[in-house]
């Protein structure tokens, strides 16, 4: 029997030699097997364990009670963020007012894909928008988050390398194990009303769609920021204000076929 996986974070209250020793002894002894264990922050530990049962989560829980040197922070079932802050040494950042926005900086898009390919991992709907200034990573993290989680990418408007604007689909991609990538401002300010059927169309199905400049792309239109079940913001730094009047000239600059770029639109 497997068993089921619990997350146990505890603070180090008093630090001493052998303290982790001890822990993993104890969890041993209840029969409760370490998956994985990693420092959060300075003075916390996170382990992902596996219990053959309920009961023996509680005793570890009471147990842990009476130890001096250590306070339990959390032990729950095992959530996205809890996992990956075991596997990276750190938890991701959250919004305090809305539960659904994750802040990223540049320097952590190793982590920002392993999180993004979870999400992808996951089948059915999965509406996701990403803020960012340009050249910060938004649209590589995306195809790489793709790869990492074994799934097909398709441009449906982009301006990554030329400005492309789908306005319709082949067969074989109207997969729901694909991951649909959607520029917001391109769809909302660029295109004609065949395009903005085809992503109404792709809305639709219960797939994956990643909305680069979300808030541009709910403008005049049926969608709003509700809609979507994670809003990612990556920054260079973690004070770098997203300004869309700045993104806005970058994506839109060029007219097709001007400065050796041109356009893909079919």
């Amino acid at each position: 029997m497997e068993g089921k996986e619990w997350y146990l974070e505890y603070e180090i209250t008093s630090d001493r030699p052998g303290l982790l020793g001890d822990i993993s002894s104890l969890l041993g002894m209840l029969a409760i097997n370490i998956v994985s264990i990693n420092g959060i922050d300075a003075s916390r530990r996170g382990l992902l364990i596996r219990a053959q049962s309920d009961d023996q989560i509680k005793r570890l829980e009471s147990i842990l009670e009476t130890v001096e040197t250590i306070k339990v922070r959390k032990i729950r079932e095992p959530k996205l963020r809890d996992k990956l802050a075991v596997r990276h040494g750190r938890y991701i950042q959250r919004d305090h007012d809305d539960k659904k926005t994750f802040r990223f900086v540049r320097d952590e898009l190793g982590i920002l894909v392993d999180f993004m390919a979870e999400i992808f991992k996951k089948k059915g709907h999965k509406l996701i928008g990403i803020r960012g200034m340009p050249r910060v990573g938004k649209t590589e993290s995306v195809v790489a988050a793709s790869v990492c989680a074994n799934k097909k990418w398709l441009f449906v408007s982009s301006t990554l390398l030329k400005q492309t604007i789908r306005k319709e689909l082949i067969k074989d991609e109207y997969n729901e194990n694909n991951i649909f990538i959607i520029d917001g401002i391109v769809s909302r300010r660029r295109a004609d009303e065949r395009h903005l059927q085809l992503v109404r169309e792709i809305m639709r199905m219960p797939a994956v769609k990643v909305i680069e400049h979300p808030d541009i792309f709910v403008e005049h239109s049926e969608y709003s920021i509700e809609d979507f079940d994670y809003i990612i913001e990556l920054r260079n730094n973690p004070d770098e204000e997203i300004t869309y009047d700045v993104v806005e000239k970058q994506n839109l600059f060029e007219e097709p076929g001007i400065g050796g770029f041109g356009n893909f639109d079919f």
